[in-house]
């Protein structure tokens, strides 16, 4: 079994989308086995975005990403990382294939309602991230 990060931001909270998302998590057969609701600081944020400092889109994102509470989760699952990037579309809305989460609420390449680990090495710093091994449910 595979285990990702999963955050969904800080417009699908403020927007009232955590349930629908988690819902569409279940619906395809993931598992959360750790989950909280957080609120970063500035250097959280550019900490956790670190493997993106310098590049344009950093300071809109880490402050974007500390404007608001967060929903973090772990996430696990046959080949998860792949699953809940397919079910999470493309990073840019516009591009994203029809019924994905961002093609369905999100409204700014920025502002795209979800993040997702890339690949196995980021999602093993991004769990640890925010989680310690006493708060995911051992299976």
């Amino acid at each position: 079994m595979e285990r990702t990060l999963a955050i969904i931001k800080p417009d699908g909270v403020a927007r009232g989308l955590v349930g629908e998302i988690i819902g569409r998590l279940e619906r395809e057969g993931i598992s959360i086995i750790a989950m909280k609701m957080i609120w970063m600081t500035k250097g959280q944020a550019k900490a956790f975005y670190k493997v993106h400092a310098g590049k344009p889109f950093y300071e809109g994102l880490t402050g974007f990403m500390c404007s608001g509470p967060c929903v973090v989760m772990v996430l696990e699952g046959k080949e998860v990382i792949d699953t809940y990037r397919e079910l999470m579309g493309a990073t840019d809305f516009k591009e994203a294939a029809k019924g994905t989460i961002r093609h369905d609420y999100a409204t700014d390449i920025e502002k795209n309602v979800v993040h997702g680990s890339d690949g196995p090495r980021s999602a093993a710093f991004e769990i640890a991230y925010f989680f310690n091994e006493l708060e995911i449910l051992k299976r």
